[in-house]
């Protein structure tokens, strides 16, 4: 069965000097600001598309490779994921980069970053991304 997401975002003023706030509506868990500045220069306290991007994501990434790791007989104790989102004024999202560092036991580190590509592949936020570069570096703990 499928599932909505929803979020919404209030924008007013032009793109340089305005501002907006998103909503996550589906959760419930918070309204953040977001600007032009805090999108192209300094965050300053507000979010943007390629930070809400980062962290779908890290989580989704994250999930992907927990069910791989255990359907592969080897659960993970922790994986620390980070996804860094390059975004470029005038060319959009130039690069992610996925970092992940697992506790995992039982496990050699070629088995651990043939798994992490594995999820990289398969994660469904990755392939809603496939217009972008998106490189890994995966380690053991």
């Amino acid at each position: 069965m499928a599932t909505i997401r929803t979020a919404t975002t209030n924008w007013e003023g032009t793109l340089f000097e305005g501002s907006g706030k998103v909503t996550l509506e589906s959760s419930g868990i918070g309204t953040f600001d977001v600007s032009w500045p805090s999108r192209a220069e300094e965050a300053n306290g507000k979010t943007s598309p390629e930070e809400l991007i980062a962290a779908a994501h890290s989580a989704c990434f994250s999930m992907a490779f927990s069910n791989g790791l255990a359907k592969a007989g080897t659960p993970a104790t922790t994986l620390a994921t980070t996804a860094e989102v390059e975004f470029t004024p005038g060319k959009g999202i130039t690069g992610i980069l996925l970092k992940v560092v697992g506790t995992v036991e039982g496990i050699s580190a070629e088995d651990f970053v043939a798994a992490a590509t594995a999820a990289k592949e398969g994660c469904p936020v990755s392939q809603a991304l496939t217009g972008t570069t998106i490189t890994l570096e995966a380690s053991l703990a």
